[in-house]
């Protein structure tokens, strides 16, 4: 959430950021202004109500005392006068606040200096280009939904006859690989000084408030409505608000988690070959990175944090690209983010498997995180990043690895999964 501060302050370069998303916030930004001073004014009014009434509650006294009870009576009931005013103000202010945080809420992030702007996917930047050359296959390559049944990695079926469209069942030597993908990248985030945490998997309504996915992503979450509880869409939710409320000492940071956590997403309104198989599910694994850090070193992290994900890609010898996101394909949390995007050698294009993204001051306002400084206490900034997602991984693996030899898996999974190939199970 924005502060009312920055938008009084700094609002030619709010309404100059958030035009990059497409959107003209003059008018809101005013709207919020104006409810701010109304906000400020009521309180002063108030404030100087309770000053009076607290005088005039010590003169009642000492009149009282004095015997002149007539001054003290006109004095009490100034007091109960006051007492009704103060009430009203009251509850006006709660008006007041409530619409104004409700306002602040649907203002998206401020988009940063270098981000691009544009409207959709494709106005995003190619920040990082694939330099090598891009693997071709045979003219019999499977897609990986195909050739998950013949080696038995998934089953889109099983998973229709126990929950629906899109909860693919991992089965067999399939499981394994997105195990040993998970132990993989767990492992090389715990070694770059991430601790690792095993959140919980539901969170409640003030947690997904604090990150931004309410209300902006409401409708893509599912909700357990008897217990007013989430599924979460991330990692990222449950252990970014482990440190909510929070207020850090600066030797502390940064402050490195990770965590690996089904996921759970209500994809809509998709259909066609670009959705088929793994590439685009309700539920899917996913091990998440997320750094609490000071302003000032908060783009470094960001940089550290896309090179640590290149580096996984690295050893899992996929080709890959770094896009930076235009303002109208980016997050509404964001101020900046890079895609990852792997190469599907036999459907031809690019998928995205994981999102490294800097929030700034955005969620760390709504999860009141500080850091104590000589002058006071400031404002963390949040980031985060898939480090890495599995469906997309697992069908890039599965297709650019295809041979006649079975589907040869990386030097770095050997270990993981106890052997050197996948081989075709007996139908």
């Amino acid at each position: 959430m924005l502060l009312v501060n920055t938008l009084r302050d700094e609002r030619d370069r709010v309404i100059a950021g958030l035009k990059k998303r497409n959107l003209d916030v003059g008018p809101d930004i005013d709207r919020i202004v104006g409810l701010d001073d109304r906000r400020k004014d009521l309180q002063s009014r108030n404030d100087d109500l309770l000053a009076e009434r607290n005088q005039l509650s010590k003169e009642i006294g000492e009149l009282f005392k004095s015997g002149k009870q007539d001054e003290a009576t006109a004095k009490r009931e100034r007091v109960n006068t006051i007492k009704q005013d103060v009430s009203s103000l009251e509850e006006q202010m709660d008006t007041v606040v409530q619409e104004l945080e409700d306002a602040l809420l649907q203002l998206p992030n401020v988009p940063h200096e270098q981000v691009p702007a544009g409207s959709s996917a494709e106005d995003n930047e190619v920040y990082r280009p694939y330099a090598g050359e891009l693997p071709k296959l045979a003219g019999d390559a499977k897609p990986h939904w195909e050739l998950a049944e013949t080696y038995g990695i998934f089953d889109l079926e099983l998973g229709v006859r126990t929950t629906g469209s899109g909860f693919p069942v991992f089965t067999g030597q399939g499981a394994r690989l997105q195990r040993a993908l998970v132990n993989l990248f767990l492992d090389r985030n715990t070694a770059a000084g991430y601790t690792e945490y095993a959140p919980p998997l539901l969170v409640n309504e003030d947690t997904a408030r604090a990150t931004g996915q309410l209300p902006d992503k409401e409708g893509q979450m599912y909700h357990v409505q008897t217990d007013d509880l989430y599924l979460i869409p991330t990692a990222e939710v449950p252990l970014t608000n482990l440190y909510r409320g929070e207020l850090l000492e600066a030797d502390a940071l940064p402050v490195r988690l990770t965590g690996y956590t089904p996921c759970f997403r209500r994809e809509a309104g998709s259909y066609g070959a670009h959705v088929r198989g793994l590439n685009r599910v309700h539920q899917f694994d996913k091990v998440e990175i997320v750094q609490l850090a000071k302003p000032d070193t908060s783009y470094a992290k960001l940089e550290e944090m896309v090179d640590h994900v290149a580096g996984l890609l690295d050893e899992l010898n996929l080709p890959y690209r770094i896009l930076r996101l235009c303002g109208g394909d980016m997050g509404f949390t964001s101020a900046m983010t890079y895609d990852f995007e792997v190469w599907s050698a036999a459907q031809e294009r690019w998928l995205e498997v994981s999102s490294v993204s800097n929030f700034e001051t955005y969620q760390s306002n709504r999860l009141k995180l500080r850091y104590r400084t000589e002058k006071g206490t400031e404002l963390l900034h949040t980031l985060n990043g898939s480090a890495l997602a599995l469906p997309r991984i697992i069908a890039a693996l599965l297709e650019n690895n295809q041979s006649p030899d079975g589907i040869l898996l990386p030097e770095v999974l050997h270990g993981y999964v106890g052997k050197d190939r996948l081989q075709p199970v007996a139908s």
